[in-house]
């Protein structure tokens, strides 16, 4: 892929997860190309792509169009999400970790205290915790060695929602929040401990159960629609609220 169609490609997936496109959208190539400031082929190229990827479907007029998604197909990514990196992180366990890996683990635990271990939480506490959350979660990933590994999960990434950091938004709009985000990161301290200490059955458990706030931060979502489209505006890919 050369690199005209790479950017094409980050652009117009970035774009469908952020809700610019609706549901039954005609996405048409020339329209793209003028929006995206490219010719036609790599545009072409990225939304069969995109078709493979699940995150649109043939128009029956021709060309392509934006789909609508499941809260049940969400949960089910976000779910095996949990499987995979329990996976790597039973790897990690297993095959040992490297002191500079285990010293950038524990780096992100120091961040992630500072930022949720305050009496309230400030914009850019949570900005600072996503940050920290998905630098923490692409490490454990590339550290267990794992390529299949690695290619799974950025398949499931990009899929509405699935990515590790993509449902907390939520969180800074619930008085909920801040305790859901503390709790998530003892599963982080947890987590590393287990991979120290050569748990791998413990990991894979850690990484499978520390799913569950993404999920119960969909459910929030979907109890709320109008807040969760204000916070997420690809919620809007989400058809027919909670299935």
């Amino acid at each position: 892929m050369d690199s005209q169609q790479s950017r094409v490609l980050v652009q117009l997936r970035d774009m469908i997860l952020k809700g610019e496109f609706g549901p039954g959208e005609r996405l048409a190539e020339i329209p793209l190309s003028e929006r995206l400031g490219a010719s036609r082929t790599p545009v072409r190229l990225a939304l069969a792509s995109l078709e493979h990827e699940g995150l649109i479907e043939p128009s029956p007029s021709g060309g392509y169009q934006m789909r609508a998604f499941t809260s049940r197909e969400i949960a089910d990514a976000i779910r095996v999400r949990g499987v995979i990196e329990g996976f790597a992180a039973r790897l990690l366990a297993e095959d040992g970790a490297s002191r500079q890996l285990l010293r950038q683990l524990h780096d992100c635990l120091d961040e992630g205290d500072r930022a949720v271990n305050k009496p309230t939480m400030e914009l850019d506490d949570y900005a600072a915790y996503v940050e920290m959350n998905d630098r923490f979660h692409r490490l454990i990933l590339e550290g267990c060695g794992n390529a299949a590994v690695l290619r799974t999960l950025d398949m499931l990434a990009s899929q509405p929602f699935a990515a590790p950091s993509a449902m907390l938004p939520m969180q800074s709009s619930m008085e909920e929040g801040q305790q859901w985000m503390r709790q998530a990161h003892r599963t982080h301290h947890a987590l590393v401990q287990a991979i120290e200490r050569g748990q791998g059955s413990r990991a894979q458990a850690l990484g499978e159960e520390h799913v569950e706030i993404a999920r119960m931060n969909l459910d929030y979502a979907l109890e709320r629609p109008d807040l969760a489209a204000q916070l997420m505006p690809g919620m809007r890919l989400v058809a027919g609220g909670r299935k």
